[in-house]
This record gives C-alpha cells, structure tokens and sequence, in this order.
C-alpha cells in the first residue's frame, strides 16, 4: 500500500503550527506536530510576508532536521476573517444513461466557484463554495447523498459562496516563495473542521462550531449534516491579552503567560484559586506588581462577555438559531480558559462543550496535536487526503527547478540566485502554484536562460543590421533610438532571470 506524506501549515494570528502526516490508505499518523509564536500575521491573514515566512522557515527546518526530510510544499489554510457569503447555484448536464458519481457533485462546486461573478474581482476572490441542497428537476431540497446515485438529464445545486480579499492570498503566496516552498492547495477550512471534531449525530441534529483564535473567532453553523452558515469577528485571544495588559500595566508577554497559566472566566466559581495573588517582580528600582487572581478573572470575564455576545448575534443571524438540539462546541486557543465554556452556557442557554479533535489520528508522540488550538491543523490533513493532494516531500515535476526563491537579505541568497514564479489561483481559487527550491535544477535553468538571453540579443543585432538603411530620414531614426533604448531595457531585465 502505498504511503506519502502531507505536510500542513496553520498560519495563526499568535501561532504557526506544522504537522507531518503519514497516509497509508486509511491509517493517518501525525509524526511530526509543533508550533510556535507567529510573526506578521494579523486577524489570521499574513500581513508581513517577510516574517511570516521566517517563522515558516523555522517550522521547517526544525521538522526536516528531526525527521531527516526535505519538505518541499504544504497545505495551507486560508485566512477566515473579513469573508462574507453570497448565494450562488450551477447546474450540470447529464446523460440520462448514467447516474451521477462524486465526481459530478464536485465538478459542480468547481462550476460554481468559476462561474460566479465577484463584483469587486480585482480585489476580491472566491474562497469557497458549500453546497446547501441539490435538485434532479423533479425533487428539490435533495443532500450529496441522496444526489449521487441518481439518473437523470441534468442536476442543479445550490450554494453559499464565501468571498474574501485576493490580497491575503497573495500575502501567503509571497511569504512561501521567499523560503522555497510550493503551496500545494490552498483550503478554506470551516467544512473540515467540522468533520475533525464533530460527530455526524451533531452536525445532523444541529450545532455551532465556533474557534476562538488569537486574533478573530470564527463561527460555522452546521444542520442536518451541512455547514449553513460561516462568519467571523476580529475578536479573539489577543483581545484578552490587550485587556490584561493595559489594566495591569505589565508587558503583552507577561500578560500572556498569566492569561494562560491561571486565567479563566466566573471569578465566583474559581474555588481556591480567586483568593491566590500573583506577584510580578521587576529587575529594575520598579516595584513590583500584584495581581489578584480574582482581578485577572474580571478582566477576562468581562471581555468574554463581548465577544460571546457577537458570537452569539452571528447565530441568530444564521437563521438557524433555534435548530441547535447539539448546542456549541468551542475550540481555539481561547476554549483553553477555565470556565469557557460554563460561562457560554450561561449566557446563551445552549449546552456547551469544549472540542478537540477526534481519534481519526494515531499521534503518538505528538499529544500536543489533540489540544484546541490544533483544531485547523486536523481540518487541513483531512481535506488534503479527502481531495487526493500528492506528496509533500515530492517535487512537483510541473515545477521542478522552474522557481527559486526571491533574494533574501537575511537569509544570505545572493542577488544572481532570484526567480520569479507564477503565483496566481487556479480556476477554483484553491490550487495555487509556488516555488520548489533545489539547487541542481536551478544551476541548470540559469544555463539555459543565460542561453536564451544571448540567442535573443544576437536577433535584435541581427535585425538592426538589416534595418540600417532606414535610419536615413528623421522618424526612422526617432524610430531607432526608442528601438535601441528598449533593447537596452530588455538587456537589463534578462540578467535578473525569468
């Protein structure tokens, strides 16, 4: 049986986690999982590429060195803030021979997603295409599953259409080329979250998914087996660790550690742990800061209130908030707070549970990867083996030794070594080409480009050659000297490499 490996890279708002997976038919082992602080990265988009793509770097060479690989692309996730829905459909003609297969149902969300017209399409792109119901002409309001299986001329779907900023793509297109990696896919990830951490029973019967991150908490509404509803707010755990800060008067970092180490929500229900003060020391004449335990709580409450209210307000606006008999599954960072989630449950009325992932995953070694702030990372390796997505560890032969990564200051490559790669979406908005680092192949494309520039030079003398005798009256020598200086200009742009 065939084994191959998908790398996945979360590119969080506080962190960056990778993990390794190992797919041999159904088994999926994750053997390699770690994360660290994140860097340039804003409400979960990257907003510097450049530090983005050294906290990428580092991920990657710790994982290559302790597994002894070459990791040359990932899965990625896209960023889940300032999306908005649209409704779309697309339909499929059929032989009414055949019966539609998956296949069908998928090249239809293909459909959808090309065929929809983004209104502000310069700036704007399509992330993702969920599919709410589907008709065969005579049925309506039919599932994926009652769909596939059936015979008929043609079949329709409809869809929720997530739109988001092309820019934030980009962002991660940048941040990956300038350390030599391929993005393979790029996946919108709500729908598998959903399928890492809920049950069937759950997702059938109804119930919100909701992720609180570090820098926006995203909310996915899910009923009888299908996310209806996506939507996020640019509040999250950060919002916390500003709260702390600020009424504390200590440093974000400090701020942080405390948050994480003793924060939680309803004071009154933090038994012996309110009536602790934590002490602060400073090294400097400063004195030192202390800080009850019950204080902190308050902090912490009070700002979890606010966004439990907006969480709560994009459930109504769902339209499916009195259809969740599974009630609020939290995860994220932020569902690590003590009392989390007694303190949703308080103020919504739903009956509330911490998620994590489920045992889909052998991760021996790796027990960091069930925590729920992996909750991303689990959604990303099951959407790359549902989608068949090819080795990471392979070169892409349709890539191989074609890109190299941008010049690097910091990381010491010489100026002569720069590439450029074509780093557009694909048709669906989620195949996104980069770049595949290797030094063998990108010594022997240098040779040939240099070729290709000398052979196109001897041309141009060629020409000029043979044009000479039209440089006798003004215009054809006007004509000339522009010829001549955009020849020089493509002289100087041919010694960068294309």
């Amino acid at each position: 049986m065939e084994t191959k490996h998908i790398v996945t890279i979360d590119p969080g708002t506080t962190k960056t986690a990778l993990t390794v997976t190992e797919i041999s038919g159904n088994n999926v082992e994750i053997v390699f999982y770690k994360k660290i602080p994140s860097e340039g990265i804003r409400y979960s988009y990257v907003f510097n590429s450049k530090q983005a793509g050294d906290t990428i770097r580092t991920l990657v060479q710790e994982a290559e060195k302790e597994l002894q690989i070459k990791i040359r692309s990932a899965v990625v996730g896209m960023p889940k803030y300032s999306i908005r829905k649209e409704a779309g459909d697309a339909e499929v003609v059929m032989n009414p021979e055949e019966c539609i297969t998956r296949k069908n149902v998928e090249d239809l969300k293909s459909d959808a997603l090309r065929s929809y017209p983004v209104k502000d399409s310069q700036n704007e792109e399509l992330y993702g295409a969920i599919a709410q119901s589907f008709s065969n002409g005579d049925e309506i309001g039919l599932t994926e599953d009652d769909i596939v299986g059936v015979s008929c001329d043609c079949f329709s779907g409809d869809f929720n259409l997530y739109v988001g900023k092309k820019k934030y793509l980009s962002n991660i297109n940048v941040a990956f080329k300038r350390i030599g990696l391929e993005v393979q896919q790029l996946f919108f990830t709500p729908e598998a979250m959903g399928k890492a951490l809920l049950t069937k029973g759950e997702m059938d019967s109804g119930v919100a998914l909701v992720d609180i991150g570090g820098g926006a908490t995203s909310v996915s509404v899910y009923y009888k087996g299908i996310l209806r509803h996506f939507a996020s707010i640019p509040f999250g755990g950060k919002s916390v660790t500003a709260d702390i800060m600020t009424e504390c008067m200590i440093s974000e970092d400090i701020a942080e550690k405390i948050k994480t180490g003793f924060g939680g929500c309803m004071p009154d229900k933090l038994q012996n742990l309110s009536e602790k003060t934590l002490f602060i020391s400073s090294d400097s004449e400063i004195p030192g800061i202390q800080i009850p335990v019950k204080f902190l709580s308050e902090i912490i409450t009070a700002r979890m209130k606010e966004i439990i209210e907006a969480i709560l307000y994009e459930i109504q606006c769902s339209g499916f908030a009195d259809n969740l008999r599974s009630g609020v599954v939290l995860t994220g960072g932020g569902a690590k707070l003590l009392n989390c989630a007694n303190w949703f449950k308080e103020l919504s009325g739903y009956e509330t549970r911490v998620g994590r992932t489920r045992s889909l995953f052998s991760a021996a070694g790796c027990e960091d990867f069930f925590d729920t702030d992996a909750a991303v990372s689990a959604g990303l390796i099951l959407a790359a083996k549902d989608a068949g997505t090819p080795d990471s560890l392979k070169e892409n032969p349709e890539t191989a030794g074609v890109n190299s990564p941008e010049p690097d200051e910091d990381a010491g490559i010489p100026e002569e070594n720069a590439g450029t790669a074509d780093t557009g979406a694909g048709d669906d908005g989620n195949n996104v080409s980069g770049t595949v680092f290797d030094p063998i192949t990108e010594e022997e494309t240098r040779e040939a480009a240099k070729k290709t520039r000398e052979a196109a030079k001897r041309a141009r003398e060629e020409e000029k050659k043979k044009g000479e005798k039209g440089k006798g009256t003004q215009e054809n020598r006007t004509t000339w000297k522009i010829r001549d200086l955009f020849n020089g200009l493509f002289d100087s742009l041919g010694n960068e490499e294309a």
